[in-house]
């Protein structure tokens, strides 16, 4: 990884971690993807972007295998979403052989805008909701 890259990482975690997801998780219609620790088994809960297109959520990780959700649904891949203040179980796979940059021009626009300038590493996600 690039030095650019590694402090565009670093910046965005720590912004997100301190600042952005504590206030995002807790407003009732932001996605939100609850993955379990792979190492503590606890929930995660994660703000993010992406679009329901019928029985399966989208979304693209700006620092693909770096991201600590993308880790953790590589553990164990059943997760929960919160699509517009209401919960969904799903299994997530993720998939490194999709375009995620075509991805993001088909998901909620200003959220792609923002993983397309922060993102080092883009991988696409796809949770296949249950029933």
């Amino acid at each position: 990884m690039s030095r650019l890259a590694e402090l565009k990482f670093r910046a965005a975690t720590a912004v997100q971690r301190r600042l952005a997801n504590p206030l995002t998780r807790r407003f009732p219609p932001h996605t939100v993807l609850e993955t379990t620790g792979r190492v503590s088994g606890l929930a995660r809960r994660t703000p993010v972007g992406g679009r329901r297109v019928g029985d399966s959520f989208w979304l693209v990780s700006e620092f693909g295998e770096r991201s600590q959700y993308i880790r953790n649904i590589r553990a164990d891949p059943r997760v929960r979403v919160r699509i517009g203040g209401r919960w969904h179980t799903g299994t997530a796979h993720v998939l490194p052989e999709d375009d995620a940059r075509a991805r993001l021009r088909r998901l909620p626009r200003l959220n792609s805008a923002a993983v397309r300038a922060i993102g080092t590493d883009l991988l696409t996600v796809r949770v296949d909701l249950d029933g």
